[in-house]
């Protein structure tokens, strides 16, 4: 008899339940060194200040064709976090993973905004941005495009040659200072054997979803069709 809890599904063996509590278990573990991390993201002390107020371009109904980082952060917020799409002006299509997150963010946008300011960042320029996010359906998120700045360079949603790189950002203003708060380093350390990078997986429900399937992931990646 498991000691974690009574519930049990149809017709399931002594086998499998063993096998399960064994996984429970770890997922016991899981969530709470998922806790943990989140704590200590949490405790991070001050980042760096901001050198540059960047201003983006970006097309909103209403809104001035130019935006400061600093008027990104809504009112009464004090944090504000920007993903960097692949999507450079180099690139004949946008990044299929990238764009299966951001499918799936514009739906959660009006709710994540009840806690902080959100945005989309990419090198290309803002009317090619605005034109894929018409071709995608959205219509939530709010577009930026750094092709007259460096904060694809200074904030690693680049790399030295120019290449893009799927970057998740947090900033923060405090007594009107504003700091970076973190970022999604994990991308830049080694993986292990048959792993991806997995940096921005908590916000990407693709691929949690297929981690509770027999198959999991495999080999499989996103395409912007199918």
């Amino acid at each position: 008899m498991s000691t974690l809890h009574d519930r049990r599904f149809p017709a399931e063996s002594a086998a499998y339940r063993a096998a399960r509590d064994q996984l429970l278990a770890a997922e016991l573990d899981l969530r709470r060194r998922t806790e943990a991390v989140a704590a200590m993201r949490r405790a991070l002390p001050p980042g760096g200040l901001l050198a540059t107020d960047y201003v983006f371009d970006q097309a909103m109904p209403g809104a001035p064709g130019q935006v400061r980082l600093s008027e990104l952060f809504a009112p009464g917020q004090d944090t504000l976090v920007l993903y960097s799409l692949m999507y450079g002006p180099a690139m004949k299509q946008a990044c299929p993973s990238c764009t299966s997150i951001l499918d799936a963010l514009d739906g959660a946008v009006p709710r994540a905004q009840q806690r902080m300011g959100f945005a989309v960042v990419a090198r290309s320029p803002i009317e090619r941005l605005t034109a894929y996010a018409r071709q995608r359906g959205w219509t939530r998120m709010r577009l930026l495009s750094s092709a007259r700045n460096t904060y694809n360079a200074d904030y690693h949603g680049e790399d030295a040659e120019g290449r893009q790189t799927p970057m998740l950002n947090v900033f923060t203003r405090r007594g009107g200072e504003l700091r970076h708060f973190y970022g999604t380093e994990l991308m830049f350390t080694p993986c292990d054997p048959g792993q991806d990078p997995r940096h921005v997986d908590p916000v990407w429900p693709l691929w949690n979803l297929l981690d509770y399937t027999p198959e999991g992931r495999g080999d499989w990646h996103p395409s912007l069709s199918y």
